[in-house]
């Protein structure tokens, strides 16, 4: 496809301007929380603890320099229907990956599940179980509630020391992608899946690479790659940040015989965009690389507040 028609087709894709237009998303909650240090069992401060929407994590302040994570993801109703087993599966590992994308590590899950009887729901548990068996991340409580459908919901929490925000893009800084190419497609869904052919032990080593990076502060601004895909998760990072992208599509990791356009939308059951300076990239690509993780630059964060896509020394104005 030429730049054009790519470009094309990403605004008329509706996922991917949900999260260019995540701007709505603020009207009613604002742009951030304020949390009183005494319902934290703080009192050494009357200082409020502000709390930036925008993260894929809500990051709260122990007091100790240390964080609680807490994030939540509702799966899309017709995939909890038509893949329990794998909606059940997914809902733990998309819930890892936002603790994850703030350089944290997961410590627990809990779950609200609807259901019409047991029998409906089985599926669900059984894939939830597995997930957290593969990722050693405990279900430690939650809620079913009995309807005519089947709904599904995860929280979990997690700690960290040292934060990777959507804030903290840099001007200047290269653009990463990291991403597990060993997977193939779900189905028919844009939903590349990594997971659940890989080995627990691989699963759990890699969870702990972004974490890893943020405590030695290789970098300080990543996000998980979501719904709306590569180009989608970049619009949200570069809104909080308030900076602009330029994106050469040539230089993004892609598996064997797989359409770019369709590359570009797709939810990886691995994958982030980091920010790094030229020092520290080369030493994010080789810790991705010690996990079997393709890691590569695609780009360039800037001033711009846009998102330029580049193709065969071509550019094109996104947003």
């Amino acid at each position: 496809m030429e730049l054009k028609e790519i470009v094309s087709s990403l605004l008329a894709n509706p996922l991917v301007q949900d999260k260019l237009l995540i701007e709505r998303a603020y009207v009613h909650s604002g742009s951030s929380a304020f949390v009183d240090p005494a319902h934290l069992m703080l009192r050494e401060t009357d200082t409020k603890f502000e709390i930036r929407n925008g993260d894929d994590c809500a990051a709260i302040p122990n007091g100790d320099g240390t964080y609680t994570l807490f994030a939540a993801e509702g799966l899309i109703q017709n995939f909890v229907r038509n893949s329990p087993w794998f909606a059940g599966y997914s809902s733990i590992m998309v819930n890892i990956s936002d603790i994850c994308s703030m350089g944290g590590l997961p410590v627990a899950i809990t779950n609200v599940l609807w259901s019409k009887d047991k029998e409906a729901s089985e599926e669900i548990w059984k894939g939830m179980v597995r997930a957290s068996a593969d990722y050693d991340v405990p279900i430690v409580g939650g809620h079913t509630c009995y309807g005519n459908d089947l709904n599904l919901a995860v929280s979990i929490i997690g700690k960290a020391k040292k934060l990777l925000t959507s804030f903290d893009a840099k001007a200047g800084d290269n653009l990463l992608m990291a991403i597990d190419l060993d997977g193939a497609y779900f189905e028919n869904y844009p939903f590349w899946n990594a997971s659940t052919t890989s080995s627990p032990k691989k699963l759990q080593r890699n969870m702990r690479f972004m974490h890893e990076i943020a405590e030695a502060e290789l970098s300080c601004a990543a996000k998980d790659i979501s719904m709306g895909g590569i180009v989608g998760t970049l619009g949200m990072l570069l809104r909080t940040s308030e900076k602009g992208a330029i994106v050469d599509l040539d230089q993004i990791p892609i598996p064997e015989n797989i359409d770019l356009l369709k590359w570009l939308i797709s939810f990886p059951s691995y994958g982030y965009l980091l920010t790094a300076n030229e020092t520290d990239t080369v030493t994010i690509i080789e810790k991705f690389k010690s996990g079997g993780i393709t890691c590569a630059v695609i780009g360039e964060i800037n001033e711009s507040r846009k998102i330029a896509l580049k193709k065969n020394n071509e550019t094109e104005i996104l947003n």
